[in-house]
């Protein structure tokens, strides 16, 4: 691509050969015109690799980038720190999305000239659907980040970003930390007074008991480590006052993911 595109999409690959295609080909199908797919494979050991170079041989929206197995946060930074649109936005390859989805979320960004646009999702779970509602009460920044740990969700797949927010505001996904980075992320940005907007309309299929290397598979004591790292990184880069204002909730919702990771999985420990 020689020109800006206006949305880049980026999507973490780890052990995804089973599903990818399913991701990829909904977001090639995209009524948008205007947008790149950077396909970030995370040192992945099966075929998942292969299948991204391939769809970058068919489709010059598609570039590829291979690294050593790092982790989600070090592969959702390597995907920002390589993107060119003036927007991103985050899929995760064992999800999908509807195909206006950046149509619907680019108009409305620049209808608003807003930082990062907020949409509703959905939560697939076989073949069962539920409508996640996201609005907020109030679309100023200090609402919505009280609220990401109440009726809202940390995720970057629901939130188009304008790009020259991550460095005007020093944001980064961080090293190491492979449960709540996202989170971590949309904490960072709402921490400063970016516009918000908000589009009231499902796009993203979050299709959930799909992959089995995700955290909340793995042993409850790394979940637990995880959400202290979280806690602690997010005490040293919000204010004082901020932290304290959403830390009950944080440790709310942590116990709450620690205690369904523990429930499903009894014999972990």
């Amino acid at each position: 691509m020689d020109k800006q595109p206006a949305v880049s999409v980026i999507v973490p690959v780890y052990k995804a050969e089973n599903y990818l295609c399913h991701c990829v080909d909904s977001l090639l199908a995209q009524t948008f015109p205007d947008f790149e797919i950077l396909l970030i494979d995370d040192g992945s050991p099966d075929h998942s690799g292969d299948i991204c170079d391939e769809y970058a041989r068919k489709d010059s929206r598609v570039r590829v980038f291979h690294k050593e197995n790092e982790g989600v946060s070090s592969t959702r930074q390597c995907g920002i720190d390589n993107a060119k649109g003036e927007y991103t936005i985050h899929a995760d390859p064992d999800d999908w999305v509807e195909p206006d989805m950046l149509e619907e979320l680019y108009k409305k960004a620049k209808e608003e000239d807003a930082d990062v646009v907020i949409c509703d999702f959905y939560e697939d779970i076989g073949d069962k659907r539920k409508y996640i509602r996201q609005q907020p009460s109030d679309l100023d920044h200090k609402t919505v980040l009280r609220e990401l740990f109440q009726q809202l969700h940390g995720s970057c797949c629901n939130k188009l970003v304008k790009r020259a927010c991550y460095s005007k505001y020093d944001v980064n996904f961080p090293e190491g930390l492979s449960y709540g980075e996202d989170t971590y992320v949309s904490v960072c940005l709402l921490a400063h007074p970016i516009k918000m907007a908000y589009v009231p309309k499902a796009f993203y299929h979050y299709v959930q008991n799909v992959n089995y290397s995700s955290l909340t598979r793995r042993p409850v004591k790394i979940l637990v480590e995880q959400c202290e790292k979280l806690c602690d990184l997010l005490r040293c880069k919000l204010s004082e006052n901020q932290f304290k204002e959403i830390y009950p909730a944080l440790r709310y919702r942590q116990a709450c993911v620690i205690l369904t990771s523990a429930g499903e999985n009894p014999y972990i420990v």
